[in-house]
């Protein structure tokens, strides 16, 4: 059976660079996050949305993290926990590299748009486990 991670994902969008011009001069960006079957979006007001590109990151490595970090019983501090490299699964323009930092696991990405002339998306992706999923350092007696 498989063990389902329980926790707060946040995501934030730090910036946008390069990106395609779709209106007159500049464009008029939203982004949308989906995990899994949930969607979370930002819709343009003014007229239907333009297309400007999509990327993609695979959360895996984020959830092998935060088990690292539970075996190793991390509980403040700063510690890198693994580095991800671009590959096929995602769409990171570099290695990036997965760190927990008091409490939280962190990731900063920079992820290329795909399916459009041009685009960068710097996200941080941050993931908090949920307090009942968090292991119990061990006591000596």
């Amino acid at each position: 059976m498989e063990e389902e991670a329980a926790g707060l994902l946040k995501v934030i969008i730090v910036q946008g660079k390069n990106l395609a011009i779709r209106d007159f001069t500049s464009s008029d960006p939203y982004v949308v996050v989906k995990v899994g079957n949930q969607e979370v979006f930002d819709r343009d007001r003014f007229k239907s949305d333009d297309k400007m590109g999509h990327a993609f990151l695979d959360l895996q490595p984020l959830l092998s993290a935060s088990k690292l970090k539970r075996a190793l019983q991390l509980t403040s501090g700063e510690t890198k926990l693994r580095k991800v490299a671009p590959d096929c699964d995602n769409c990171l323009l570099a290695s990036s590299c997965i760190t927990y930092v008091n409490g939280e696991i962190v990731m900063d990405a920079c992820l290329r748009l795909c399916d459009v002339e041009s685009g960068e998306l710097y996200v941080t992706i941050k993931w908090i486990d949920h307090p009942s999923s968090a292991v119990a350092p061990v006591k000596k007696a």
